[in-house]
């Protein structure tokens, strides 16, 4: 089951689109969310790997976004931060020797790839400005 992660990268990304033409720290990012500063810029170095911020080290510095936010998607996003699959996965091994048991996994994950690739389809319908005009 996917954590918190993409809530807190679309949180972070919409706090820079926000925020554009300048540095924001990841203290204030960390402020925003209410999580722990070490939280925040783990996310942050995984979205830049992903090429979604840049980021300036120091005491003016900050993160800024790398591109257009309507050049980026929720499904990108997405993509970036899940760590298993949607649905979760069972934690233990069917009896082989069942009819179900020997084939449930095979056919769970054509469910779970499925449903996961629906999600990102509709995500991808949207883009961070999108999702960042909804906020005053």
């Amino acid at each position: 089951m996917n954590n918190s992660r993409f809530a807190i990268s679309l949180h972070i990304l919409t706090l820079l689109e926000k925020s554009i033409d300048e540095y924001t720290s990841s203290e204030y990012l960390a402020g925003s969310i209410n999580i722990n500063p070490v939280l925040v810029r783990k996310e942050l170095i995984n979205l830049r790997n992903h090429g979604f911020l840049n980021s300036k080290e120091g005491k003016n510095g900050g993160s800024y976004l790398a591109k257009s936010a309507d050049n980026i998607t929720l499904g990108e996003i997405y993509n970036a931060v899940k760590q298993s699959n949607l649905l979760g996965i069972s934690k233990n091994d069917p009896n082989p020797l069942c009819p179900v048991g020997k084939q449930i996994n095979k056919h769970l994950n054509t469910v779970y790839e499925s449903t996961e690739q629906a999600l990102i389809k509709e995500l991808s319908r949207e883009t961070l400005a999108d999702f960042s005009r909804k906020f005053n």
